[in-house]
């Protein structure tokens, strides 16, 4: 799913068979460290706005009101569920930033500093925080944003001004890069050279960061040696795959196939922790063209298990908008997300 794209510009293009080759009966002998239990949620992808509108009808009315009050609830909402991972999806967007810039003007938004408002919030509670590097320019035109000078540099001005303004909270663990390009087949030298470029100067400007990534075309990859020699060249610390489930581009019961895929690619490749990006909505209507609500909880366990034995940590896209705790002092999204918090927490609850 090309989530960086906010799902639109997203085809339902036929994907290739995954291919399971020679290179994986030679791992034979690679000692699994898996947890066959079913992992809890970590994490949530986390967002000002979402980017296409139709999508997001049933917080993106809502949000701009927040004051900074909700925003520190909501941190502190998500942090009761045992999550301790977000994922900030964009820190501007059409020209105008969710934070006081000096390198676009600010959106007229309720709280004049969301994101320091997240970011506070989520010292008190213990979150750790991965922050968007983008989007600086046109999120439509993903070659341009990858590629493009100027709108390079103007992201490596924000990202030594977000630094500045920001890295000093002990909640700001990471930066997280949202243009991706698919992996159909494999990893194409146009992400290689975007991440790579990104994670530079995430090095230099925060030292200790810890950076993900969150590729789309799950279950198009080939998983050859080629695959392999790719990711070798990512300088990226985490990958967290997308399941593709809620865009109906793979099926319940499936993804685990591609995760276990994965699994012993990373292994051979020795680079970059494997995580999973957990879809856990489904389109109100038309896929791509209409709201996201909350899916039924039995899938999404479903799902949990699938994936759970390969991956280290599950993220979800995303609590915002489609979980609410009954009683939320900053409730926002669909109606039924209240009863997808209250079953998920239930089934938390009885793993104890």
């Amino acid at each position: 799913m090309d989530r960086r794209s906010f799902f639109k510009n997203c085809g339902l293009a036929s994907a290739s068979l995954l291919l399971m080759n020679d290179l994986f009966a030679s791992n034979a002998s690679l000692e699994w460290k898996r947890n066959l239990q079913i992992k809890p949620i970590m994490g949530s992808w986390f967002e000002f706005e979402h980017g296409f509108g139709p999508e997001g009808k049933y917080w993106n009315s809502v949000l701009p009101k927040f004051t900074e009050e909700q925003w520190k609830s909501k941190i502190k909402e998500i942090s009761e569920t045992g999550m301790q991972y977000l994922v900030l999806m964009a820190v501007a967007n059409a020209g105008k930033t969710y934070y006081p810039s000096k390198l676009q003007p600010r959106r007229d938004y309720a709280c004049s500093d969301p994101l320091e408002a997240i970011l506070a919030a989520a010292d008190e509670c213990g979150i750790k925080f991965f922050i968007s590097n983008d989007f600086w320019g046109n999120w439509q035109d993903l070659n341009k944003m990858m590629t493009d000078s100027d709108v390079a540099k103007l992201r490596e001005k924000a990202m030594e001004e977000i630094a500045e303004k920001y890295s000093h909270h002990k909640s700001f663990y990471g930066w997280y890069y949202p243009n991706e390009s698919g992996l159909w087949n494999f990893i194409d030298d146009t992400t290689i050279n975007y991440v790579n470029r990104c994670n530079k100067v995430a090095k230099e400007l925060t030292p200790h960061s810890v950076n993900l990534i969150a590729p789309y075309g799950t279950k198009s990859i080939r998983l050859d040696d080629q695959y392999v020699r790719q990711l070798e060249k990512l300088d990226i610390d985490i990958i967290a795959y997308q399941d593709e489930i809620g865009v109906k581009k793979t099926k319940v019961g499936y993804a685990g196939k591609y995760f276990e895929a994965l699994y012993k690619a990373h292994a051979k490749a020795g680079r970059a922790r494997l995580w999973a990006d957990m879809e856990i909505f489904e389109f109100e209507n038309e896929v791509y063209k209409s709201p996201l609500i909350p899916a039924d909880f039995n899938r999404i366990l479903k799902q949990m298990e699938d994936i759970s034995p390969f991956v280290e940590n599950i993220l979800v896209y995303q609590y915002l908008g489609i979980m609410n705790k009954p009683d939320s002092q900053a409730y926002v999204g669909h109606p039924n997300s209240s009863k997808l918090y209250t079953d998920y927490m239930n089934w938390l609850k009885a793993q104890e």
